[in-house]
């Protein structure tokens, strides 16, 4: 990746990934996404793919929150409220066009989302009747959701004040998917660094959702957000393979993020929702594990 001398352009060469990511950002800079625009692309003398897109700035919305740390890890509330702003942005656009939703369709994106396929594989233990009956709960209650085009994997680091980057993950996701979770997934972190968000502020970014989605389409997009959260658990998951018991770093944080989709699931199956606040931290986790607490 090449930025200008000014900065306010970046030039990336790839192959068919990011000519595929160029193409979709273009539609969706059409659609007024919050997105770069594609200002040029072509073919190196040496056959790569190029394209040149605007910058949106330098600094993402975790940049912001990490630099404003001071000895805590409470989220700054400008960075909290503007991720909330960008959000109603994106969530705006996306209910503009709306995709009707399909049950094969529903079921593609839980497994792209989730990356079902590799949890199952890693975790056969997790891979029976009662997860699958809960998953398919969550899919018949999103059922009437509308669709749009989607991130896939939005969050922080991917938001700056401008808008948003790095869409080379899209797809068709449920209206609301993209955006709801951003600062419950903070606590999938297991909060031993970095920074956390305080009910106030996760309340006052629903509560901009909601009155965005209201405006759009007449629905509450915070109903769902359980569902999503189940989803977001499988997707977490997916990031932390097992490996040998040895490596006690690596071990421990699979170990970790089992607990959480399983405390996930069972919130989701006797509530239909999913509270983050009552996740253990890592440390505290780590803690009962050393005394026999947890598998």
């Amino acid at each position: 990746m090449y930025v200008s001398a000014d900065r306010t352009r970046y030039r990336r060469t790839g192959g068919a990934e990011l000519q595929s990511k160029a193409e979709f950002q273009r539609r969706i800079a059409n659609l007024n996404y919050p997105v770069p625009h594609v200002l040029e692309e072509g073919v190196t003398d040496d056959g790569h793919y190029y394209v040149v897109e605007e910058s949106l700035g330098d600094e993402t919305l975790h940049d912001r929150a990490v630099a404003s740390l001071d000895g805590g890890r409470d989220l700054a509330d400008d960075v909290a409220d503007t991720a909330a702003q960008v959000a109603a942005r994106l969530l705006r656009a996306q209910a503009a066009h709306l995709v009707q939703p399909t049950a094969s369709a529903l079921r593609q994106w839980l497994d792209s989302a989730g990356f079902t396929q590799n949890v199952f594989q890693e975790n056969p233990d997790l891979d029976n009747t009662r997860t699958h009956v809960v998953l398919d709960h969550a899919l018949d209650r999103l059922g009437t959701v509308p669709l749009v085009w989607g991130h896939l994997d939005y969050g922080l680091p991917n938001v700056l004040s401008a808008g948003v980057i790095d869409w080379q993950h899209h797809g068709l996701v449920p209206l609301g998917y993209d955006v709801l979770p951003a600062l419950e997934i903070i606590a999938f972190k297991g909060g031993n660094k970095g920074y956390t968000a305080g009910p106030g502020q996760r309340r006052r970014y629903l509560a901009a959702l909601d009155d965005a989605s209201l405006n759009a389409t007449g629905q509450s997009a915070s109903q769902n957000l359980g569902a999503y959260l189940l989803v977001k658990a499988l997707f977490f998951l997916a990031l932390m393979r097992p490996t040998d018991p040895s490596r006690t770093d690596k071990h421990l944080k699979w170990q970790y993020r089992r607990h959480l989709f399983t405390k996930g699931l069972e919130q989701y199956e006797r509530t239909g929702t999913v509270d983050t606040a009552l996740f253990p931290g890592l440390e505290d986790f780590a803690a009962g594990h050393s005394a026999g607490d947890h598998p």
